[in-house]
């Protein structure tokens, strides 16, 4: 006769803490795995937070991106340029920790204004036939990018669209025109020059009008502490030249020295329709210095 085996006592206690133990550690499994998900979502976490404040760091201190939003310096800067400001260049000033933060034309962060005199740290002073970044001093909310002409002292004239600094002429010479004011070839070419300043700086600047407005000015003395402005497009830039609106920048109101272009697209195209950047990016003018 067949025996049936019937489970012992101790056999179903050790069956049913085999169960246990299989439950235990499924429950351990998954609570192992939340708990790697929940480490590896807080590294990322970290990461994210740690980049912010570097580039904080790094944009208070060190380099702010600005992007060029008129044809004020054309041929040196188009429209759709963005590029690197060094902010050390010319030390620190109360306009240089000004940290904001906006989109589509609104702001909205802004934090961090240190009002103080003159600058701290200063690196180097502001020389002629640079290209730097300055806050408006008729309107201190407003970023303008110009061309360093008059240092203090100096005095300052345009003579029939000739650029006198101390009362001499600075070396104009006739170059090929230029046709590049619009990225689809629109528009007749315009008369363009080299300039040379005293300091042997040289650069393009653009005279689309034989005599403009500004093409004949009285003699600016510039004060102490202030620098005379020019944009390279002379006959499309509101610059030192228009004493109401822009006038003598003090050297607090400076932002930094642009150094490179990082990034140009033209304005014809939207900077979020990435479908478009092979086409719209001008890839020649990534990291031109300036």
């Amino acid at each position: 006769m067949a025996k049936v085996y019937t489970p012992s006592v101790m056999d179903q206690v050790t069956v049913g803490l085999g169960r246990m133990h299989k439950k235990d550690h499924t429950m351990a499994a998954a609570q192992d795995t939340r708990r790697k998900s929940e480490d590896g979502l807080w590294e990322t976490v970290k990461v994210i937070i740690q980049a912010l404040l570097i580039a904080f760091v790094v944009r208070t201190f060190l380099y702010q991106p600005f992007n060029i939003p008129s044809a004020s310096m054309y041929p040196t800067l188009k429209v759709g340029d963005y590029l690197f400001v060094s902010k050390l260049s010319y030390g620190y000033g109360k306009y240089s920790f000004n940290f904001s933060l906006g989109m589509f034309g609104n702001e909205l962060v802004s934090c961090c204004p240190i009002d103080f005199p003159g600058r701290v740290v200063l690196a180097d002073e502001p020389e002629r036939g640079d290209v730097a970044v300055f806050k408006l001093p008729t309107n201190t909310d407003i970023d303008y990018i110009k061309r360093v002409i008059g240092l203090p002292g100096d005095r300052v004239q345009m003579r029939n669209g000739v650029l006198y600094i101390n009362g001499q002429a600075v070396k104009k010479e006739r170059i090929e025109d230029y046709s590049g004011l619009s990225d689809s070839g629109a528009g007749a070419p315009v008369p363009q020059f080299t300039e040379t300043l005293p300091n042997g700086v040289q650069y393009h600047v653009l005279d689309t009008k034989e005599l403009g407005e500004a093409d004949n000015t009285d003699e600016y003395v510039v004060p102490e502490g202030h620098y005379f402005m020019m944009g390279d497009n002379r006959d499309n830039s509101q610059d030192s030249r228009y004493q109401n609106e822009v006038g003598y920048v003090p050297i607090e109101n400076f932002v930094g020295r642009a150094d490179i272009i990082f990034f140009s697209i033209s304005p014809e195209a939207s900077l979020f329709e990435v479908w478009r950047w092979p086409f719209a990016i001008r890839w020649s003018r990534f990291f031109n210095t300036l």
